[in-house]
């Protein structure tokens, strides 16, 4: 797919065509992004610009449930304030969100690990929740590891170190084995890694990107326990949580080392320059997968 060209003098043009009270902002490109791609517009909205994404379903997606789920979470997410359609100028659709202040986990530091490790874990015990009939099913995350394992081999082959491997692939056998998820389907974020995430003062402040929001296995999202967190916060997050029997947290700790494998392979891609490569996932990954393997 061909990507377009998207600068400020665009996103102005559109603002003003539909919606002008809005155009006189101020607009800063907003570094990353891969799918869509994010402007600032003044202190507190952004502009999500649908750009590699095949379909809009992800910002109509989330354009549907954010403003149904926001009230209820306890940091700021993104929550859509005005829509934008197709047009001559830019056949893809954008929307116009509120901004979440912070820096993108990826780039800062959480430092606090014992208030981080209770931030999220009250995040995702709010978010947790029976899902309605008509909430979005999974598509290409969400199954149980035992449905997963040719992901998890493509990332293994590609970028587990050789001291580890037999203590990683132990971890994914123990999540393969483990039992399936019994309870209702829960709204799940599906995509809890560092650039999804806002951190300042030291710990986490927001959470952002929901285009993979689904009704399903919570385990998904309790990967983040390693993925995110700092060393040994793992079991503060978990008795905070207080909902994860224990082959939740197998399979959330299997999830999790598939996740670090990505995070190295991205890591990868990004030094050898490939698109969507990112340099320094590399090392957050291979911090992650030391984390998975030290467990709680």
């Amino acid at each position: 797919m061909t990507e377009i060209e998207i600068t400020g003098d665009l996103v102005r043009d559109l603002l003003r065509e539909q919606h002008p009270d809005l155009a006189g902002l101020a607009i800063r490109e907003v570094a990353g992004g891969w799918g869509n791609q994010m402007w600032r517009l003044g202190n507190e909205l952004a502009v999500r610009m649908q750009r590699m994404d095949s379909t809009p379903e992800l910002q109509f997606k989330e354009r549907r449930w954010l403003p149904v789920l926001a009230p209820r979470l306890p940091l700021p997410v993104p929550t859509p304030v005005r829509f934008g359609e197709p047009s001559e100028r830019f056949p893809k659709h954008w929307t116009v969100m509120t901004w979440v202040p912070g820096e993108p986990g990826d780039h800062g530091s959480i430092n606090r690990g014992a208030h981080a490790a209770d931030t999220l874990a009250g995040f995702l015990r709010a978010l947790h929740v029976a899902a309605p009939a008509e909430a979005p099913i999974a598509k290409d995350r969400g199954a149980h590891p035992k449905d997963c394992t040719g992901g998890f081999e493509n990332f293994f082959q590609a970028v587990a170190p050789d001291d580890i491997a037999a203590d990683v692939r132990a971890v994914w056998d123990d999540a393969v084995a483990a039992q399936v998820w019994e309870g209702p389907p829960v709204w799940v974020h599906g995509d809890l890694h560092p650039a999804n995430v806002v951190v300042s003062d030291g710990t986490l402040s927001g959470i952002v990107d929901f285009g993979d929001l689904f009704a399903g296995d919570p385990a998904w999202d309790l990967a983040a326990a390693w993925v995110l967190l700092p060393a040994g916060t793992a079991s503060q997050f978990f008795d905070t949580y207080a909902h994860a029997d224990e082959a939740t947290m197998r399979r959330a700790r299997g999830l999790a080392a598939m996740k670090s494998l990505f995070l190295m392979l991205m890591g990868q891609n990004g030094d050898r320059g490939l698109p969507g490569g990112k340099p320094h996932w590399g090392p957050a990954g291979r911090a992650a997968l030391d984390r998975v393997l030290k467990g709680v």
